[in-house]
This record gives structure tokens, C-alpha cells and sequence, in this order.
């Protein structure tokens, strides 16, 4: 039997889904509680989604809408 991760696998992202750095609650659903963005195998994004959400976390951050991570 396969053991279980750290994380539980989230429910697959569609394709049209857009990230906008100004959507923090829709941000947060991607980030841990510390700010870290959670790997894309977890979050079952593609790589191209993955690079959006990375590119609109830091944006994000860079505006402190969301937490740098670092306490």
C-alpha cells in the first residue's frame, strides 16, 4: 500500500483559471500559512499555471497583500 504524503492533493485547476495578483483570497488557497507557494504536484497545476501563480504570489508580495514568508 502507498503511504500518504505531508500534503493532500487538492482538486485539479481548469485551464481557463486566470491568477490575478490583486485576488488574495483566491492566492491564499496556493499558499501555505507562512507565505510559501505549495508545490504544483500538490496543487495539480501544470508547469505554465505554476509560473502564473509564482508570478502573481510575488507580485503579491512585493504590494505586501500577502506575507513575504520570511518572520
Amino acid at each position: 500500500m502507498a503511504e500518504q504524503g505531508f500534503f493532500k492533493r487538492r482538486p485539479k485547476i481548469t485551464k481557463e483559471t486566470s491568477f490575478d495578483y490583486k485576488d488574495v483570497d483566491m492566492l491564499s488557497q496556493f499558499t501555505t500559512p507562512g507565505g510559501k507557494i505549495i508545490a504544483a504536484r500538490v496543487n495539480r497545476l501544470s508547469a505554465k499555471q505554476q509560473r502564473q501563480l509564482a508570478r502573481a504570489v510575488k507580485r503579491a508580495r512585493q504590494i505586501a497583500l500577502i506575507p513575504n514568508g520570511s518572520f
